[in-house]
């Protein structure tokens, strides 16, 4: 999103909604007013705003939070940062709607295509016209503020998820690993964001 669209990303509903972790969750729904994407805030329990809270910024992952897919670890560090909430009482779960890295379902299968001519997932959205990561994690950052948090404990193996809620004034105040799902099928995907994309695995 451009910097105005950012501006304009706002609460449009809210509802309590429990969930397996914790009874007391809580959904909010932000969107920007010139009606872009949808992106969530879930809140595991009730976390408290004067201190730094456990949080996961999660982008969308139809094929591995839904289907279960194989080919990556988004499912099971979905369901790991949730678990992970509810047994310390509280957390956030920012879930953004930026699904393959940014570029959209079709675009990921298109990917996955060109994966299995042999390129990495790095080489195949280069193929594509597309760079590595299209996400904006700024976007997290706005949620947060809306919210009132100020200072989070963030669930993250990507360093520049660190710097870029650091860069829009969040006060990460420690990088709590996230080792999920890996498997004889994603290896060569983990291997590839270990690195190109700096990722901690």
């Amino acid at each position: 999103l451009a910097q105005a669209d950012r501006s304009q990303l706002a609460p449009v509903v809210g509802a309590r909604v429990p969930l397996a972790v914790s009874e007391a969750g809580r959904v909010t729904v932000f969107r920007p007013e010139d009606g872009g994407e949808e992106h969530y805030a879930i809140e595991i329990g009730r976390p408290d705003r004067s201190r730094p809270v456990l949080t996961r910024l999660h982008s969308a992952c139809f094929t591995g939070d839904v289907l279960g897919s194989l080919k990556c670890d988004c499912g099971p560090q979905l369901r790991a940062a949730l678990d992970a909430m509810g047994r310390a009482g509280a957390g956030v779960l920012l879930y953004l709607n930026q699904e393959g890295r940014g570029i959209g379902l079709a675009n990921k299968m298109r990917a996955y295509s060109l994966q299995d001519q042999g390129f990495d997932t790095v080489e195949a959205n280069h193929r594509l016209g597309f760079e590595d990561d299209e996400r904006d994690f700024r976007i997290g950052a706005d949620l947060l503020k809306s919210l009132g948090f100020s200072a989070v404990r963030l669930m993250t193996n990507n360093p520049k998820k660190v710097d870029m809620m650091r860069a829009q004034g969040i006060d990460v105040t420690e990088r709590v690993p996230l080792k999920a799902g890996h498997s004889a099928h994603n290896r060569a995907y983990l291997d590839t964001k270990a690195a190109k994309s700096g990722h901690l695995l």
